[in-house]
């Protein structure tokens, strides 16, 4: 049985894969703020996107893109707007996606572009 954390390594692996085929550039991976961390950082062409990647192996406590809560977002926001400000980022240029991966299936990969919003 594979553990959580190697799920959620080869889930970030995926997802980041996917992203650069998909056209994006990886600008930073598990970026952390205290306790918040950003699993992926990309860049969608003058967009700064805010990747937060679930991958589950059953769906018997819900989907992966169901698992990211408003408290997971707010905490996203946070480490967010902290990356922003430190790197003195404009900040209209910037969204919040969830890639969701199904691991039973295969994997299957879903990207929700806009997921929420701050």
């Amino acid at each position: 049985m594979i553990s959580k954390t190697k799920l959620g390594n080869k889930g970030e692996k995926l997802a980041a894969d996917f992203l650069k085929n998909s056209g994006m550039q990886i600008l930073d991976k598990n970026f952390r703020y205290g306790h918040k961390e950003i699993d992926i950082i990309a860049k969608d062409k003058d967009t700064i996107v805010f990747v937060e990647v679930r991958a589950r192996k059953s769906t018997k406590f819900g989907s992966a893109e169901e698992s990211v809560t408003s408290r997971k977002q707010k905490l996203l926001i946070e480490a967010a707007n902290f990356f922003i400000s430190k790197n003195q980022l404009d900040c209209e240029g910037f969204r919040f996606d969830v890639v969701a991966i199904d691991m039973k299936a295969g994997p299957k990969i879903l990207h929700i572009k806009n997921a929420f919003t701050a």
